[in-house]
Formats: C-alpha cells, structure tokens, sequence
C-alpha cells in the first residue's frame, strides 16, 4: 500500500488527541484546544464561541485576543461575524472582517488589530453549538484545504461537546442531557403522567471522533455501505409489489445510497483524520446546514432521506439502536413523529407520547386520545435532548414536557397527579348513573372508538354506546388493502363487544392528513378542502360498497348504524345513500342475512349541510355534527395551525346560532342529533351544547366522567338564560359568562 500522506487536517487532529489527552477538564480543555489550533494553522488568534442559550454566543476560550473577554463577552445569534456564522450555519471567510457586511467591533477583545477572519460553524446534526473563529493580522482569505481543516476540527468539537469533553468550572456549556429542560409544545391530548423517556428512535453517540488508523477506519466505513446497500436491495425487493410511485420512491432511496460522491467525501474524511462514524456525521451535518434553509419541498425530502441513510448507517457501525431498546417501566414515548401503525405496536403500556412535530388531527393523535394518554406535539429540539431513562413529566393540559425535572417541579408534579387521580375516582362513583341535569333533562353521552381494543371502555366509561366508530383505522395501519372477509370479522367482533349498546360505523374517512401507504397520494394545495372522505368513496365506488357489504354482513341480522362522512350536500348523501341500496340488494340476492335495523345517517362538517333543503333532513335517519371540521369550516381556521385556530373559539354566538339552527331544522323533522369532536368532551362546552338543544353528545372515553359530573350539578335552564343573556350583550364568547355563573353555583 502506498505511503499516505499526512494532510494537515490528520496532523492538527494528532494533536488535538496529545493535547486533550493530558488535560484536565472544563475550562483548561478548552484553552488547550484554542492554543493548539492557533499553533497549528499559524494564526494569531483561534477563539471558541458556545451558546449560552439559543440566543446568545459566549466567547468561552482563546488564544490571542484578551483573556479577560472570555467568558464576558457576548452577541445575539446573528450579531457580528461570529452570529452570523452561527445563524447562517455557513463559514464565513474574509480578507477584510472590518469592512465586511455585519462587522461587530467588540474593543475588550482586542481584535481590531487583525484583518483576516473565518469563522465555521460548530453543530451536530443541524443542533447548532456554537463558532469556531481563526483570525490573522495579514489580510488574506483563507484557503479551501485550511477551511477544511476547521470544518473537521469543528465536527470533533462538536461530537466532544456532546460527550461533555468541556465541562467543568468555568465552561460555558454544562453537561448535555444531564440539566432539567422545559419544552413549550401544543396540547393534543389531557392528562399528566410521570415516567421515563423511551425514545422511538435511539440517538446515536459517537464516542471516537478522531481516528486511530485510516486504513482500519477506510474498511470499517467500506463495509458498513456495503451492508447498507444489502439492506436497502432486501427493502426494494420485500417491496416489489408496491404500485410505480411507490417503487420510484424506493429506487430514488437506493439510488442515494449507492452515491459514489457520498462515499467519496466521507473517505476524504477519514483520511483527513477522522473515524468512521465522525465522517458520516460531518457529512450529515453538512448536507443539513445546505438544505435546512431551503424552500424547494423536493431538497427537503432529500435532507430526510440522507438523515434515514446516514442514522442506518451509524447504527451499523456502532451497533447502538440496532434492535429494540427494553421498554422502562413508566414508558413515555418520545418521536419526531409517528404513524398508527408504529404506535399500535407499542400499545397501551404508553404512559404518554411527547412528538417533536405531529398535528392534532393525525390518527397518532387519534389512537393516542382513544387509550387517553397524555399527548404533547410541536415539543421542538426534544429528540436531540432526550436520552433513554431520563425522568419526564408530560403535562397534556399544558402542552408542556418537563425533562429531568428538579424536585420542585416534581413535586408540584406529583400533587397534580394525585388531584386528577381523586377527581377521577369521583367521575367512577357516578358511572352508573345517568347524565340527568337537576331539572330533568337526560342526555346521551357516547364515545368515539377506532380500534377493538377500544371497546372495553364502553362499560368502563359508562358510555351509552359509540357515537363513533372509525372505519380508517384498519386501512391506515397496513400497507395493503384490507380484504372484505378481514372487514367484516372486525365489525362482528366490534359489535360483539358492545354487548347491544349502539355502534354508529363512519365510512372510509381518509384525505386530508390520513393517506394510504398503497393508494397514490394527490397533491393537494389543501387537502382538508380536497378529495377527501364520501369525495373518495363516491368517485372510487368499489371501495365503498366492499366496506358496507363488510357492515352489513358483521351486523348478522342485528341492527346496524352506519354514517357518511363530510356530506356537504344532499346529493352526496343520496348517492351514498344509493351505494348502500345497492350493497343491502346485493347481499340479499346472495342469500345472506340482512340488519334487523337499518339506519343511514350523516356526518354535517360543513356548514353547507347545515341549509341543506328539507328533503335532506326528512331523509336521513340521523345528523352527527362533526365538530372538529366544522369549526374550522365555519371559522376558515385550519385546525393545524397554531397561529389561528385557537383564535376562534367554540362558544361564539355566530357558532352557537348556527348549531341551535341545526339543532331546530332536526327537531321539526324529528331528526335524531348528536355531537361528536373534542369539544363535546370539554366539560363547559358540553354544558353549552346542551344549553341550545343537543341530547347527545359522543366523546373519548376519559370525557364522560367529568361531563357527567357538570351536568348532574346544573339546571340546563339557567345555562340557557345565561348563554341567552351574553349572546345579547354582544359578547363575543359566553365562556366567561358561563364560567362565571358556574363559580357561584358549584
């Protein structure tokens, strides 16, 4: 083999490994690492900026500029040459820094006297950390070879800080993954639990960043691409049944893998001095840092599919997160994001789910509200802090995940817990009770189910029936059709478990955020308005008649409920209508048995439906307002979107005259009406609704208890007068009327 050549990136790297090898922790680290690469690169000055806080850079180390700065001074994330590095995550190199565009002078550091400038960006896996800085009095850029020299010495900064290389007194940075954090998410599901974190992804640690020998370190890189592209062949081929798009997909993915430049670069790496695992981090860092500010959706999908390639690839070489962790005792699933089918695995040990990203109409947080686990989405950053075992408090009612939290906030904690667990234990004593206001009016509370492990919460709950039975759930889950045969064993065992109660089955209710693995996915500029729901069902006939067909044989001469989802128009219904006509004509000519009782109702989600002609409403057996949708319908505020729609609130008058003018045009036609959404389960909106009118109200399990207990407690007559009251002062919500009364009362 041919001597190799020793670049300069391999000699600084040498000795940085002396260096740091003799040193003592904390501050003297990095004072040790400045000096050396100074010394190295022949320059006057090298500084180390950390982040203080996601704001703020602190100068936490140098060598040439004045000692008394460190550790004082300090700059805004994009302040100066230094924030600009850290905010654009992109080296800044100039021959000129006092004339360059956003020059910070800073005279207690002294460094007016030196012209060159080049500043690289320290972070891991776009986790920014902070700036890596060479200056020199000569003025002159600094070369591409030397600028790479940096970036692999940031990239080994970064993986020693994530260690805790520089801990100790004095450092800016404490110990990572070790300080109580608090992370600001939105609310998806209530509830409070304590556990440990039990990550759906492992992070990987890289705990070698320097290399020992290149030619070990060149095989070992050699052979886990080697076992990557295996995979991916394997992957590609256990798929090959999968329609063209899907295909293309997988191709694309192994095309990538297969990259000569990807390998390439990550050699160059190695042989520059770094180990296997630290060469595809800085790669992967770098790919990131290019396309994290891009707006092009097609580079963004690239950015994730290198992020898949390179944390496979890293698994492969340290053998961390290579098969499934042991789940602690207290289970609280942390995730960037998550499908059904990935959460159904677990099942219901969860103790609670905290997502980095996630909506709160995904059927994660379906599934999630159905077992009432506690459910934080939008908790940014937490994936890249949280490590296996460490203590969180998720806070649902909140939207707050405390990790690692202090004893004080323990404690709080805990007394919450315990207050929520004495409230439920009253809802327990009233189960069996029915939910009769003190002047007589009875309601119905049902709840909403999408799987058969559901059921069990029906007798539990005290629910009087499901209101709402999610058909899509069965379809998300797989990556294949269901067969009719499986669809209709399903709904039989469904309605064996509801022992008699009444079970109302919502058609296939897929667009919008629910998208089948296996059916091409359209693209929509906004797939909540789109093709979505009954739209599917009608346009794709065959699906849906093989569904009713599956209801109406699990029915088995039992009665049957089934409803049509995001009707906006008579027509629709009556085509729908006209599908189930066809299905019941069919199976009779089949010779099979037909539902002892048959009822065909509708789900009202936009306010179209709501002056459908009265033809619609003398038709239809029964409405079931579908809250969530409506809402945002009726306020053109996507419930996605955080910036709106909690802007519009549930008890508005204009809201609540056009539900009590639906709750009218059922009661002319003796139309049976229920609501159904995440409202009907908050207890005063509850309230409300039965105020203008509704008798029945379906909800997630957990709800009913405390619905139950306020409308027990009130006279439905005086919550109408006061809604009557606020709604004619002009209010523009009668939820402080309401709760003020509530306060006197109760």
């Amino acid at each position: 083999m041919p001597e190799r050549i020793e670049t300069e990136s391999r000699k600084l790297l040498g000795r940085l490994r002396k260096a740091l090898a003799t040193s003592s922790e904390g501050q003297d680290r990095l004072d040790k690492v400045v000096n050396v690469i100074a010394s190295s690169m022949r320059t006057e000055v090298c500084s180390i900026y950390l982040f203080r806080d996601e704001d703020t850079l602190e100068l936490c180390a140098t060598e040439g500029l004045q000692a008394e700065a460190v550790h004082q001074t300090r700059m805004k994330l994009g302040e100066g040459l230094v924030g600009r590095t850290a905010r654009t995550k992109r080296v800044v190199n100039t021959a000129d820094a006092p004339s360059a565009k956003g020059f910070r002078y800073m005279p207690e550091t002294g460094e007016e006297r030196y012209s060159s400038f080049c500043g690289v960006p320290v972070q891991r896996l776009g986790d920014a950390l902070g700036v890596l800085v060479v200056q020199s009095k000569a003025a002159r850029e600094f070369s591409p070879d030397e600028v790479y020299a940096l970036e692999v010495v940031a990239m080994v900064l970064a993986e020693m800080t994530e260690l805790g290389a520089f801990v100790g007194e004095g450092a800016a940075l404490s110990a990572r993954h070790t300080q109580p954090v608090m992370f600001k998410g939105s609310i998806a599901q209530e509830g409070a639990s304590e556990g440990q974190v039990f990550l759906h992804e492992p992070r990987v640690v890289v705990t070698n960043p320097i290399s020992d020998d290149p030619d070990v370190e060149l095989q070992r890189l050699r052979d886990a691409v080697d076992t990557l592209r295996v995979s991916l062949d394997d992957l590609l081929s256990d798929n090959k049944n999968t329609d063209t798009e899907q295909k293309k997909v997988f191709e694309a993915y192994r095309m990538f893998a297969n990259s000569k430049s990807w390998l390439a670069r990550m050699e160059a790496d190695v042989e520059n001095g770094l180990s296997a695992e630290a060469a595809v981090e800085k790669e992967q860092s770098l790919f990131r840092a290019r396309l994290s500010q891009s707006s092009d959706a097609y580079m963004r999908e690239r950015m994730a599919d290198l992020d898949d390639l390179s944390n496979r690839l890293l698994r492969i070489l340290t053998g961390q997160g290579s098969g499934a962790a042991d789940m602690p005792e207290n289970p609280i699933l942390v995730a960037r994001n998550i499908g059904p089918g990935e959460l159904l695995e677990y099942g219901k040990a969860l103790k609670g789910i905290v997502l980095e990203d996630g909506s709160v109409g995904s059927h994660a947080t379906i599934v999630a509200r159905a077992w009432a686990i506690p459910l934080v989405i939008n908790a940014k950053g937490i994936t890249r802090e949280a490590l296996n075992g460490d203590t969180i408090l998720v806070d649902g009612e909140q939207g707050i995940a405390h990790l690692r939290p202090d004893d004080t906030v323990q404690g709080a904690f805990r007394d919450k817990i315990a207050m929520l667990t004495r409230a439920q234990e009253r809802y327990t004593s009233i189960r069996d009770q029915p939910a009769q206001t003190k002047d007589g009016v009875k309601l119905s509370l049902q709840m909403n189910a999408g799987l058969i492990a559901d059921l069990p919460s029906l007798e539990g709950s005290g629910a009087e029936g499901v209101g709402l039975f999610r058909t899509e759930l069965q379809f998300l889950v797989r990556n294949q059709m269901p067969r009719r045969a499986e669809l209709s064993a399903l709904y039989s065992r469904v309605l064996t478990a509801a022992k008699g109660q009444r079970v109302a089955f919502r058609t296939l209710d897929i667009g919008s955020d629910k998208v089948l693995s296996y059916m091409k996915p359209n693209d929509e500029p906004n797939p909540a308005m789109g093709w979505r729901a009954i739209r599917v069902g009608l346009d794709k006939p065959g699906v849906l008649r093989m569904q009713l067909q599956a209801l109406i044989r699990a029915a088995n001469s039992g009665p049957l409920s089934v409803m049509f989802p995001f009707i906006a128009q008579y027509d629709e219904f009556r085509a729908a209508k006209a599908e189930m006509d066809k299905a019941m004509d069919r199976e009779r000519k089949l010779g099979h048995p037909l539902p002892s009782d048959l009822k065909v109702g509708a789900m009202l989600e936009t306010p179209s439906l709501g002056y459908a002609p009265d033809a619609f409403f003398k038709e239809v057996d029964f409405v079931s307002v579908g809250g969530n949708d409506l809402k945002q319908f009726f306020f053109a505020a996507d419930r996605e979107n955080e910036r709106v729609r909690k802007r519009y609130d549930t008890l508005n008058p204009a809201f609540l005259q056009f539900l009590s003018n639906i709750v009218g045009r059922c009661n002319t036609h003796e139309t049976p009406l229920s609501f159904c959404g995440e409202d009907a389960g908050r207890p005063v909106e509850a309230l409300v609704l039965a105020a203008i009118g509704f008798r029945s109200l379906s909800m997630r399990p957990a709800s009913i208890g405390p619905v139950k207990h306020l409308l027990r407690r009130v006279d439905l007559g005086e919550v109408r007068g006061i809604v009557d009251a606020s709604i004619a002062a002009g209010d523009q919500s009668v939820r402080r009327a309401v709760a003020d009364w509530l306060v006197y009362q109760i």
